[in-house]
């Protein structure tokens, strides 16, 4: 039987306007050797600003509330569904709502994953590495254009 390969670190970045539960976000994600980094921005509005930054390098995944001021979690993934570039970023929404009518909303709207705090981080984690081995080693992502 042949090894599984370990799975590989992300570039997160992580759209959660709750301080504490980015900082325990981060420290899973981080410990248990999933992201190689993790940017943090506390709204939809900075997380479209900073994605559509050419300076920037893009994120292999966005972990995203929904529940958030100026520019909340659904509305960003309906930003994010219709935009040719983006649309490509897996997104793992992390939230507090259990509501059938937001699990299914994501789900509507291509997030990959959709997973209720509090979280058990083992679970988190793998959630995560499995989109690594189900969608990023499948996917080929536009390029930018050239500045």
């Amino acid at each position: 039987m042949a090894a599984l390969a370990a799975p590989r670190p992300f570039d997160i970045l992580l759209v959660e306007d709750d301080l504490a539960d980015a900082m325990l976000i981060e420290e899973a994600l981080l410990h248990r050797g999933a992201a190689r980094s993790i940017t943090q921005v506390s709204d939809g509005v900075a997380a479209l600003e900073r994605l559509r930054d050419p300076a920037l390098p893009r994120p292999d995944l966005i972990v995203l509330d929904l529940n958030m001021p100026r520019m909340g979690g659904r509305e960003l993934l309906d930003v994010l569904k219709n935009d040719d570039e983006l649309k490509v970023i897996p997104v793992v929404v992390l939230t507090t709502s259990n509501a059938p009518d937001d699990v299914s909303g994501a789900y509507r709207s291509h997030s990959n994953a959709y997973i209720t705090k509090p979280v058990n981080l083992d679970d988190f984690v793998h959630a995560v590495q499995n989109i690594d081995a189900f969608f990023l080693d499948t996917a080929t992502p536009p390029t930018r254009p050239s500045a």
